[in-house]
């Protein structure tokens, strides 16, 4: 079992900044591929960011060059700094990880079904 607890979600003017971090609780097996997520009213989730165990990093191109993810191993946590934010930036974010196989930070991305723990979400609007 693995427990994710998300954080940082909130409000801000577009063109703001956020940092939502993703806390591991507890863990009976070691996460690997971690990544973070969204989904909007009415809109299918979609990758947003991910990591994988050697650190590599894969983002969708809409979040290109604006967001970071990054991970403390000592203290059990990913973050994902998100600059120049916009309002199609809104969205209940979430964290995910997955523990039974390897895999790439492209294959996290886009395998957001091949994740086997999820958190529950934050919530990031972004107003103009």
């Amino acid at each position: 079992q693995v427990e994710l607890v998300e954080s940082g979600g909130g409000s801000v003017q577009a063109g703001g900044s956020l940092r939502l971090s993703c806390t591991i609780s507890e863990y009976t097996r070691t996460p690997r591929a971690m990544g973070w997520f969204r989904q909007s009213t009415g809109k299918e989730r979609e990758g947003v960011a991910a990591i994988d165990e050697d650190d590599d990093t894969s983002y969708a191109d809409s979040v290109k060059g604006r967001f970071t993810i990054s991970r403390d191993v000592a203290k059990n946590t990913l973050y994902l700094q998100m600059n120049s934010l916009k309002p199609e930036d809104s969205a209940t974010y979430y964290c995910a990880t997955q523990v039974r196989a390897r895999m790439t930070a492209y294959q996290a991305l886009k395998g957001s079904v091949f994740m086997d723990y999820w958190g529950q979400g934050t919530l990031v609007t972004i107003f103009s």
